[in-house]
């Protein structure tokens, strides 16, 4: 058959007229799907709301909380998530509530998709950061894909709201600045439980939001434009709703449920067995450009009672834990505080290890010495830059003389230190960077770690980068690394050498005899942890020899 004949019999056949469908002829394919995959009848063990810290993008460890970012440890740290435990416990027992914390757990995708066939959550809440910003909502697609309602928190969405939605159909709500108050109210509302609240939790609304008041519709139906901190989708448009004000006490808070936590498996170095945080105050004071807690809290302050912080204290150890970190965006925020609180841990014998963040400004000699005296065995400082003119231009507000006065108070105390230096703030240059390595072996430091600027969106430092048009072509949140990748691309210091820079950065400072030791102390602190510990190791050998990605 030729060409021509093959033409005519497809038109012949396109003459023909076919019989109409009759869709009411064929069984509801859809209806059949939702009521087997969707509305199959709960088990046992089913949640209201599943909690969650998902699967890491490469199966490292990273680490993530609440007000903070994300990134991949090379310190071989796990840490808590002790804002789930805080969420959680303000939602039992009205629901039902499951964490999942799968960075803590090893946990791939597959593994965690068998979990959520387990547990049916209606509701599905997880932590968002921007490196990990399409591999968090991968977490959403597999939630929504079995019928629950998807939430998100973090210091990414708190600043582009509707930028983080628009892309991603499978996310329903964001939770926006300060979550916890947000996340209750919203479920309250959607499950019809506004009156299942405890005069506890009437109070911590009230004392914080004077003006609040449930969001109904004169038929009582929800009015979801008044649910403040929320973020929502309707159809294909996203509303942002007015900010809600922050919790006006944080001794308000119950205490958060620890217990759900794998308390096993958080790591610290230089530590034996595991640790968590006790969250003592939220806010900073200081005007760092670059810091994204002020996203999360602006620069308001709120402190937790001594009183209520050894309660937490005993209980964390009654669980067994007897080492802590007291995780704050500024623990010595607050003189008195700490100073009452290491008082009360010596008076009453509670013999524990802790550890803490602070300023070099933001401490004196006699505070050093009694926290020392309390079991504080590490501080970690942000110490950022060598170079004052890189200091004062990310309005960091220390010099080089008050950060070696300070570290040789909190060793003189019996303190280790753990200095966080950045390369690549605006005005950086490799001139500028050779000042920090070389400042950085000057210090009494125990632990150096050397990371990429950051500009994160919402800060003064971010806004400053779109301004002088310096990301990088082709950026994508996911290269906002920290320590693998950079967005940034100077004109006299191109991403390339950024990279470079760290990683020179640290071989310089780890690779003496000092710190040798005590990386070696770190990687054999845990033989739970060695096999992982040792990858770690190996990493940091690499970067000092054999395959260097950019020449010097």
């Amino acid at each position: 058959m030729d060409d021509n004949q093959h033409e005519a019999k497809f038109q012949n056949l396109g003459s023909r007229r076919l019989p109409p469908v009759r869709m009411a002829n064929f069984p509801d394919a859809d209806g059949i799907v939702r009521q087997v995959l969707l509305e199959r009848p709960r088990s046992k063990e089913a949640v209201d709301i599943l909690l969650v810290n998902p699967p890491t993008p490469d199966g490292e460890l990273w680490i993530r909380t609440q007000h903070r970012v994300g990134r991949r440890t090379r310190e071989n740290m796990v840490w808590p998530q002790v804002s789930l435990a805080q969420m959680a416990a303000l939602l039992h027992p009205v629901y039902k509530v499951k964490i999942i914390d799968a960075n803590a757990e090893r946990m791939r995708w597959p593994e965690f998709a068998q979990l959520l066939d387990k547990y049916q959550p209606k509701y599905y809440l997880s932590q968002l950061t921007a490196p990990t910003l399409e591999n968090d909502m991968y977490g959403c697609f597999l939630a929504k894909a079995r019928g629950a309602k998807t939430i998100v928190f973090g210091t990414h969405v708190t600043p582009i709201p509707r930028e983080t939605m628009r892309p991603y159909p499978s996310l329903d709500y964001a939770l926006v600045g300060e979550p916890d108050l947000t996340i209750r109210d919203l479920l309250d509302h959607l499950e019809g439980k506004l009156d299942q609240r405890s005069a506890e939790i009437q109070r911590l609304f009230k004392h914080s939001d004077p003006t609040y008041r449930p969001s109904l519709n004169e038929d009582g139906s929800v009015n979801m434009h008044g649910i403040k901190g929320l973020s929502w989708r309707e159809g294909e448009q996203i509303h942002v709703n007015p900010p809600r004000p922050f919790i006006a006490s944080l001794d308000d808070l119950p205490m958060p449920m620890h217990e759900l936590l794998p308390l096993d498996k958080y790591r610290m170095p230089l530590i034996k067995g595991p640790f968590t945080f006790i969250v003592t105050s939220r806010g900073c004071t200081a005007g760092c450009t670059f810091c994204i807690k002020h996203v999360s809290y602006q620069y308001s302050v709120r402190v937790r009672s001594p009183k209520l912080i050894m309660e937490e204290l005993w209980y964390l150890k009654k669980l067994g834990i007897n080492t802590i970190h007291m995780y704050a965006d500024l623990f010595t925020v607050a003189r008195d505080q700490v100073v009452e609180l290491c008082k009360l841990m010596i008076e009453e014998k509670i013999n524990i290890r802790w550890m803490c963040n602070s300023r070099v400004d933001y401490v004196d000699e006699e505070m050093l010495t009694l926290m020392g005296k309390a079991g504080c065995y590490f501080i970690s400082w942000g110490l950022e830059s060598g170079n004052e003119q890189i200091l004062r231009h990310a309005r960091k507000g220390i010099s080089l003389d008050k950060v070696k006065r300070a570290l040789l108070w909190s060793k003189k105390a019996g303190i280790n230190n753990w200095g966080y230096f950045i390369i690549g703030l605006p005005g950086e240059t490799e001139a500028s960077i050779r000042d920090t390595i070389d400042f950085a072996k000057q210090l009494p430091l125990d632990i150096a770690l050397f990371h990429i600027a950051a500009p994160y969106p919402g800060t003064p430092f971010f806004f400053e980068v779109v301004r002088n048009n310096w990301f990088r072509p082709g950026t994508r949140w996911e290269q906002v690394d920290m320590d693998k990748e950079t967005v940034l691309d100077y004109p006299d210091l191109p991403a390339e050498r950024l990279m470079y820079w760290q990683k020179r950065a640290f071989r310089e400072w780890a690779f003496r005899p000092g710190p040798i030791m005590t990386y070696l102390k770190m990687l054999l602190t845990d033989k739970s942890t060695f096999k992982s510990a040792v990858q770690v190791g190996l990493e940091h050998l690499q970067w000092s020899t054999g395959k260097r990605r950019f020449a010097e």
